[in-house]
């Protein structure tokens, strides 16, 4: 995630959780796990304050897991790496992909037998694109896809021949801007769509919340929920209509899909999901929940990891 310039007196302490269910709209705690399945205690390699923003892909035989960790020692987003047999239950593995920027959010996608990454650099002015040369721990830029001011969470799609991407656009960090674009090939080019911004002035609605799904002619998007505060819970909206030319959405009946709960790990908000569909119609997702810390709290993680 970005980190707002008005919250770097603090840091909230993110962890991330497995939810299922029988819908995209219905997800709750995964029985029999104990959320939440990876913390900033479960990284090894560097000293982190939290981890947020999972993506995971199934390949072969493993789940893999793909996140934000915010390394103490920089003060960047990193992107970590877990693994699972199940999807239930994961472990650790190390940090995958670092930058001179902060990096978080990191899209993870298979697209004509190799995997990419869009992970979020809005420090940079870009949406940045980046191809697995060894799948899954060693990532190479390749290519920019958008320039501008100010891209938060790109979140690619594809849908009838075209690859789509929403993305959150206020430079005033108001999370209430949403832009959609299109392209013929993922490296582009991209054209912004003739109804963008699609959201405007509306910080419930604007900024990506995780993977869009898309299952025959229904898409579905989340966004992060940003009022009354950041990262405080996951709406769902159902695309109605979408080409090149015309767009319409409307909230799900079931929205919010995630909310705060109880005291533990995501007492104080959640802001994001990656939901895969099951054998058997059931779903699988990753999600994402904090707690409030302060910063002398967040510095008591662990020892420098060396």
């Amino acid at each position: 995630m970005y980190l707002p310039a008005k919250q770097k007196n603090k840091y909230d302490l993110w962890s991330i959780g497995i939810y299922c269910g029988d819908s995209p709209f219905h997800l709750g705690p995964a029985p029999g796990v104990q959320n939440p399945v990876l913390t900033r205690e479960h990284v090894s390699d560097v000293p982190a304050v939290f981890v947020a923003d999972p993506f995971m892909v199934r390949s072969g035989d493993l789940w893999y897991m793909f996140f934000e960790v915010l390394n103490w020692r920089t003060d960047k987003g990193e992107i970590g790496l877990a693994t699972s047999e199940d999807g239930l239950a994961w472990k650790y593995r190390q940090i995958v992909l670092a930058e001179p920027f902060h990096l978080s959010y990191p899209h993870v996608l298979r697209w004509k037998n190799y995997y990419y990454m869009i992970p979020e650099c809005c420090r940079t002015g870009s949406v940045r694109l980046y191809k697995a040369v060894e799948f899954p721990l060693r990532w190479s830029f390749a290519g920019t896809l958008l320039e501008g001011p100010h891209f938060v969470d790109a979140s690619p799609f594809r849908f009838k021949g075209k690859w789509w991407l929403f993305t959150e656009t206020n430079p005033n960090e108001k999370h209430d801007t949403l832009r959609l674009y299109h392209a013929g090939d993922l490296s582009g080019p991209w054209v912004e769509h003739p109804q963008s911004p699609i959201v405007e002035a509306d910080p419930r609605a604007a900024r990506p919340g995780g993977r869009v799904v898309v299952t025959g002619d229904r898409i579905i998007r989340y966004s992060q929920d940003c009022w009354p505060d950041y990262g405080t819970r996951v709406r769902a909206f159902k695309l109605m209509h979408l080409t090149t030319a015309g767009y319409a959405e409307s909230e799900a009946e079931e929205s919010p899909v995630l909310s705060p709960g109880g005291t533990g790990w995501n007492a104080a908000g959640m802001h994001h999901i990656d939901v895969h569909r099951m054998a058997g119609g059931r779903w699988l997702a990753c999600v994402d929940g904090w707690v409030k810390a302060t910063e002398q709290a967040a510095s008591e993680n662990h020892a420098e990891v060396a």
